[in-house]
C-alpha cells in the first residue's frame, strides 16, 4: 500500500498539531495551512493535493485509532476538518472536559435537537430541562453559562436563542448519533453525511441538507425528489 509507505514529514506533523489544537478547521483555512506547512518544510506542494496529504497523515494515525475527518457545515455547505478519536464514544470524548451534570444537560439538549422537526432547540426548552436533571437540579442561570461554554467549545451553535449541533459535533459524533438515534437520525441523500438540519421528502422520507437541496434543485423549474421522483413539497432555499 503506497499510502502506508508514504513518509510522515514535519509538514504533516505541523498540519496535524494545528488541526488538533483548533478542534475544527474550515476548508479554506485547511488549504492555507497545507500550503504553509509544505512551504515551511520545503516539501512538494500542489493546491489540489490536500486530500492526499491528509490520507498520508490518516495512514499513520490508523494504529492510534484516530482520523482526520471532513464534514460539511449544515448552514452554508462549506467543508470543515476535525481530528476524531475512533476509540472513544461521545461520553468519554467529552467526559474529561465536563462534569457529569453538564454532560447530562448536553445529552438532553442533543435529544431535543435530534428529535425536533428542523434540527433546532430553543433556549427556553433547554432551560426548562435544567431543573429535571437526574444528577442534580441546575439553576437556569447556571445552565445558561454551561450552554455558553458548549458554544465556545464548538459542540453547539446558537442563533437568535435557537441551538443546533456544531459541525465539529456532527463530524466527531456521527457514529454515536447514528447508533443511538436509529429511528430518527438520517444521512443526507446527496452527500451521505449525517443530516441534523434537513428537508425531508413527504413521499419516501429521504432527507437532504439545506445547502445540498439548494445545490441539487438549482435551475430546476419543478423540484422532484432524487429518489422517488415525486414533487418536492418543501420550500427550497
Amino acid at each position: 500500500n503506497n499510502l502506508m509507505a508514504a513518509q510522515m514529514t514535519n509538514a504533516h506533523r505541523r498540519f496535524l498539531q494545528v488541526l488538533m489544537s483548533n478542534g475544527i478547521t474550515e476548508g479554506s483555512e485547511a488549504r492555507k495551512l497545507h500550503q504553509h506547512c509544505c512551504e515551511t518544510d520545503k516539501v512538494y506542494y500542489a493546491h489540489d493535493k490536500l486530500d492526499d496529504f491528509i490520507s498520508t497523515i490518516n495512514s499513520h494515525l490508523q494504529p492510534l485509532f484516530m482520523q482526520i475527518r471532513k464534514g460539511i457545515s449544515e448552514e452554508d455547505g462549506r467543508a470543515h476538518y476535525a481530528v476524531v478519536n475512533l476509540a472513544e464514544t461521545e461520553v468519554t470524548k467529552m467526559a474529561s472536559d465536563y462534569t457529569e451534570i453538564e454532560l447530562e444537560l448536553f445529552r438532553k439538549t442533543m435529544d431535543l435537537i435530534i428529535l425536533s422537526e428542523n434540527g433546532f432547540a430553543s433556549s427556553t426548552d433547554i432551560l426548562n430541562l435544567a431543573d429535571q436533571l437526574k444528577t442534580k437540579k441546575m439553576k437556569k442561570k447556571e445552565a445558561e453559562q454551561v450552554l455558553k461554554v458548549f458554544v465556545e467549545d464548538k459542540w453547539l451553535s446558537e442563533k437568535n436563542g435557537e441551538y443546533t449541533l456544531h459541525t465539529r459535533c456532527i463530524i466527531e459524533m456521527e457514529q454515536y448519533i447514528l447508533s443511538n438515534y436509529q429511528d430518527v437520525a438520517r444521512k443526507c441523500n446527496l452527500c451521505h453525511s449525517l443530516a441534523i438540519q434537513s428537508q425531508v421528502c413527504e413521499s419516501c422520507g429521504i432527507g437532504m441538507h439545506l445547502p445540498c437541496v439548494r445545490k441539487y434543485f438549482r435551475g430546476q423549474t419543478e423540484p422532484r425528489c432524487p429518489k422517488c421522483n415525486e414533487f418536492w413539497s418543501c420550500d427550497t432555499p
